[in-house]
């Protein structure tokens, strides 16, 4: 038999306390934070003209873990009735009681306290979109009630981060960073759509919306549809900024990762829409790849 939780020592009870917030924020999947920091690189190196400042840099990253650590925790509040109903979520500490609501919401307000404090080094138009960011990723959670379209608000949330991090990287934000934006917000769709079929079947009978069920038996002609006006919206950033060989060589392996998740969506099996969600870590990575092998090599 487990042991009773009073007759654990104090660093005992401390660290099983530690490790069920870290699995509050999902630190130990973290798909979410690469999916978020992807796009965040994107931004910082194109903004940076290749070299990103380092102050800079490192409140992004920062901001990223604690952004997407923040988001986990309210998604896990606001599904907290829904969580225990669905066989891929019922093990979460909220879902099972291991953790409070009251203490899933101070763990959030101290994360997203922490990186707010992290943006206030940046200039004013950094904080001003900061707080605009905040609102997109506490409201994201409560909209699959209200809406068959929350991932394009997931996609909003995400790709906030380029916008950001122009205006913390050159002060403005440029026409060059909002297509980027564009680009990310529909990445987005694609890839949480993926993650949505995994809980098709759970969602439908509890009254969940997501694009998945809206687009139905459409969903891979729609991804696919979405898939290549992310590639074209990527490619249109290519040649406004000016980048060359290395870049579209990274949009190329870009491309090929697309039809290699339309052939793991084929069976709309709940593992391999699980795995083509997860394969958008390395679409991700090739277009960053792409960028900083073009501001490496490239002739200046």
């Amino acid at each position: 038999m487990p042991e009773p939780l009073s007759g654990r020592g104090p660093v005992r009870r401390c660290a099983d306390r530690m490790r069920e917030y870290a699995l509050l924020m999902r630190l130990d999947r973290p798909i979410g934070i690469w999916l978020l920091l992807w796009p965040t690189l994107w931004a910082l190196w194109t903004a940076g003209a290749g070299r990103p400042d380092p102050k800079v840099f490192l409140v992004f990253v920062a901001g990223v873990v604690l952004m997407r650590s923040a988001g986990c925790v309210m998604n896990d509040f606001a599904d907290r009735r829904i969580d225990p109903h669905v066989e891929r979520t019922r093990e979460r500490p909220l879902a099972r009681g291991a953790v409070s609501p009251s203490e899933a919401l101070l763990v959030a307000g101290a994360l997203g306290a922490t990186a707010f404090a992290l943006v206030l080094t940046m200039n004013r138009l950094t904080v001003l979109l900061a707080l605009v960011g905040a609102v997109l990723t506490i409201a994201y959670p409560f909209l699959k009630r209200f809406t068959h379209l929350p991932q394009i608000w997931l996609g909003a949330s995400f790709g906030w981060s380029v916008p950001m991090a122009f205006a913390a990287q050159t002060g403005t934000v440029s026409q060059l960073a909002w297509l980027m934006f564009i680009a990310v917000v529909l990445w987005a769709v694609v890839y949480d759509t993926m993650y949505a079929m995994v809980d098709r079947d759970d969602d439908i009978k509890l009254g969940v919306r997501s694009t998945a069920i809206l687009f139905g038996a459409a969903d891979r002609k729609l991804i696919a549809a979405l898939q290549v006006l992310v590639l074209l919206v990527l490619w249109l950033i290519g040649q406004q900024a000016g980048f060359g060989a290395w870049y579209l060589a990274g949009l190329a392996v870009a491309a090929g990762l697309s039809v290699w998740q339309q052939y793991l969506l084929r069976a709309r099996r709940p593992q391999d829409c699980f795995r083509a969600f997860l394969n958008n870590h390395y679409f991700g990575m090739a277009i960053f790849i792409g960028i900083l092998l073009d501001y490496t090599f490239a002739p200046s």
